[in-house]
């Protein structure tokens, strides 16, 4: 298939791939030199992950300015400090204004593209690449890289499966992670950074679903799961997870338990789905939980269905609905299970009370505030990197330098994206990054080549 050269190869066409060609070649272009830059794209179009992102809506950012944008960000946050300076939040929907992508900011912070089409954002990152002269090369498998470094000067071969080969001076490695693996995040970045010297940070899901105790009929033997307390997403509901799943509760509290000590507390939405806790507020927790059941720990989580109340007022109230009930003509000669159902529709979604009372069988009038405040259900594992959102671990940021996010190791070896020990939480947050590392690290390729 021949043989290329270039001054920068970027492997991978996603959202870190895509910025480091825009700015390796705009740079180039700026200051008036001739550089070759070429992205190697596995799949047949790039930017395939960002399509889905936000349910096809993409989330690309949010603009909360750094001191508020950091605490979302793990597990070093100031790594991120130079590339996010070097490109914020209004800067990246500027960008993407410059390509013809009109933006609109909507609540928590969140910035999507005014039409909701995540197809528009790749859209206009493919043309900002391609308009500042970067060249981008789909159906590209890489499948070995080999580096050369004399007198503080690199020199990268790179071989894709279809015979031919690439050499460059730099090379940035913006492959992504294990989420999602058919959008192409297939992990093949974390071989190529080891072989070369770099160590990897234990790699697991984050942003995913939680498993509840008897959520999901999970038979898989322990040997068979792709991690510790891996549950496949396609794994079938019990009937419990049936009776929950499509339930969307707002404005509750969700505590972790990790060892019987609160490791975590968060106020906002959870949704039971197919594949367990979901909704911003479970994603939030999914990160410590995930970690918890890999390691070891006894995991739980405890829902506060009604937040707003303590528990002393939440038991007179109940108390009175409970008199209420029993005076009702309609209901006072009811059995009492009868009469405590009445009860559950004045305090919770209907939707919610099979499975509340299949999961809560000893709960009556005189305990319910007590267990609405503490709804506990034990954690028996995640789903995996098939649907989670974002891989937590990768390239370990201590043998990065992150003013330029060139290699300690190897001199023109650059890292950007999911690749790198850095993820964040849901809500833009993680697409800004890959965006910010992206860019910092093409910009910085292509100056030291000045």
């Amino acid at each position: 298939m021949g043989n290329y050269s270039a001054d920068i190869i970027i492997i991978g066409g996603g959202a870190a791939g895509l910025m480091a060609a825009a700015g390796a070649a705009g740079t180039f272009t700026d200051r008036g030199t001739n550089g070759k830059v070429i992205v190697l794209e596995k799949m047949a179009r790039p930017g395939r992950k960002i399509m889905i992102t936000g349910k096809g809506r993409c989330n690309f950012t949010n603009v909360k300015p750094w001191n508020e944008f950091s605490g979302h960000i793990h597990p070093k946050p100031n790594f991120l400090k130079p590339s996010f300076y070097n490109l914020n939040s209004e800067k990246m929907i500027d960008f993407l204004l410059e390509q013809g992508m009109e933006s609109v900011v909507e609540r928590g912070d969140r910035a999507f593209p005014s039409s909701h089409l995540a197809s528009d954002v790749i859209d206009a990152l493919v043309r900002a690449a391609e308009t500042a002269g970067a060249q981008i090369n789909c159906n590209k498998d890489v499948r070995d890289i080999s580096c050369h470094s004399e007198q503080g000067e690199g020199s990268f071969t790179i071989k894709c499966s279809d015979g031919s080969a690439y050499t460059s001076r730099k090379l940035i490695i913006c492959t992504g992670g294990l989420s999602y693996p058919k959008t192409g995040s297939t992990g093949d970045g974390y071989g190529w950074a080891e072989s070369m010297g770099h160590t990897i940070k234990p790699l697991f899901p984050s942003l995913t679903a939680i498993v509840p105790k008897g959520y999901k009929d999970d038979r898989t033997k322990a040997s068979d799961k792709m991690i510790k307390g891996h549950i496949d997403r396609s794994t079938p509901l019990t009937e419990i997870g049936q009776s929950l799943c499509g339930n969307q509760l707002k404005n509750v509290g969700l505590n972790l338990i990790i060892d019987g000590n609160l490791a975590q507390d968060e106020f906002g939405d959870l949704d039971f789905t197919d594949g367990g806790l979901e909704g911003p507020i479970g994603f939030k927790i999914s990160r410590k939980c995930v970690n918890a059941v890999i390691n070891g720990s006894k995991v739980s989580v405890s829902i506060d269905l009604k937040p707003a109340v303590d528990i002393d007022d939440l038991t007179v109230r109940i108390s009175t609905l409970w008199n209420e009930v029993c005076k009702d003509r309609k209901t006072a000669n009811k059995l009492y299970k009868d009469r405590f159902r009445v009860l559950l529709t004045k305090v919770m979604p209907m939707s919610l009370i099979p499975a509340f009372t299949a999961l809560n069988p000893s709960a009556d009038h005189k305990t319910l505030a007590r267990i609405l405040k503490n709804w506990k259900m034990d954690v028996e594992g995640f789903v995996g990197y098939e649907r989670c959102v974002v891989t937590a671990g990768g390239v370990n940021l201590d043998e990065m330098t992150p003013k330029t996010l060139e290699s300690k190791l190897i001199p023109g070896l650059h890292f950007a994206g999911e690749i790198l020990d850095l993820d964040a939480d849901t809500g833009g947050y993680n697409l800004q990054t890959a965006f910010s590392t992206g860019y910092l690290a093409g910009i910085s390729a292509a100056r030291s080549l000045q």
